[in-house]
């Protein structure tokens, strides 16, 4: 991000993005219009592009380039009432973290619920036949976490492996990051629950998990320390690889992101603080939030192409 302005005159000279129909900028996207996002989810549907974000009713930004971005109707009105059954903390229409994929020809939108330092948390699960048509079907619960449990249900997301089954990726604080198989036609878990990302407990948080596989990888991209405090977020996207779903992830050197492993890709810069909340597309794009020093600390969108070194590793 700091080459941001290098990047883009690079990237009008350059041209756009091998193989996606996307704008022409190398590297940094130079987003404009309503960009206010946090823990963005980015997938493109035809010839518009879409982020998916934490907020009220889970919050919708729009972009008919994937530069100029706008806010659209958000996904639910008000909070299903099953929500309560498993969060009674939910008092709100907050909804947390929410993944768009799509998977066998419908769009599932995966999401979370939860209340502050509490992991006494859901996963839901909404779908459609498409962004566009709208008519979103609340599929309901994922799975759970109550104050019992050495995990947090929130941060979901959607993993297609190498042989085109669904797994789900989750958590954040506790004992760390989990991964779970999910049945292709419930959409929902079955089986048990693998811990695949932890940090030592006096060391910060990791969660807001994004895995996705290439060339014979699985590469871990997940979000350390702390978010939601402005310029004050100490926020850093970190990540290793495994050459299976379920672990062992290592980073660059070797250390398994159980054991506290993750090399870092972004840490910001001085405009742009505690880059996290990250995802994804296909694999050559990144979306996530950081806090702009230059506007109160307010998170907003960045988008990113994802390039990849000669040894299989990400980088900007």
């Amino acid at each position: 991000m700091k080459k941001g302005k290098k990047w883009l005159i690079a990237g009008l000279l350059a041209g756009s993005l091998v193989g996606l129909s996307s704008p022409s900028f190398a590297a940094f996207w130079n987003v404009t219009g309503d960009t206010g996002v946090h823990d963005p989810s980015i997938i493109k549907e035809g010839n518009s592009w879409y982020t998916f974000s934490t907020g009220q009713g889970i919050q919708v930004l729009k972009s008919d380039n994937g530069t100029q971005w706008y806010r659209v109707p958000q996904i639910f009105l008000t909070p299903p009432a099953w929500w309560k059954t498993y969060v009674p903390k939910q008092t709100t229409n907050d909804v947390w973290a929410p993944d768009i994929q799509e998977y066998n020809g419908r769009v599932w939108l995966y999401y979370s619920i939860s209340s502050f330092g509490s992991n006494q948390s859901a996963i839901g699960l909404a779908s459609a036949s498409s962004i566009g048509a709208g008519q979103w079907r609340d599929d309901g619960l994922v799975l759970r976490t109550t104050t019992s449990d050495n995990y947090n249900a929130i941060d979901p997301n959607l993993v297609i492996d190498a042989s085109g089954e669904p797994w789900l990726v989750f958590g954040s604080y506790w004992s760390g990051i989990k991964l779970t198989k999910i049945d292709k036609n419930t959409m929902k878990p079955t089986g048990s629950i693998t811990s695949i990302a932890a940090r030592p407990s006096n060391s910060g948080a990791i969660e807001g998990p994004s895995m996705v596989y290439r060339n014979g990888y699985y590469y871990l991209f997940a979000s350390i320390d702390s978010c939601c405090k402005g310029v004050d977020s100490t926020y850093k996207i970190v990540y290793g690889r495994s050459k299976n779903i379920t672990g062992p992830f290592v980073d660059k050197n070797g250390v398994d992101m159980l054991s506290g492993g993750g090399t870092i890709l972004d840490t910001g810069n001085d405009k742009w603080k505690g880059p996290g909340g990250q995802d994804i597309y296909g694999t050559n794009i990144i979306a996530r939030h950081a806090y702009d020093a230059e506007d109160n600390g307010n998170p907003k969108l960045l988008i990113s192409d994802l390039n990849w070194d000669s040894s299989g590793w990400p980088k900007y």
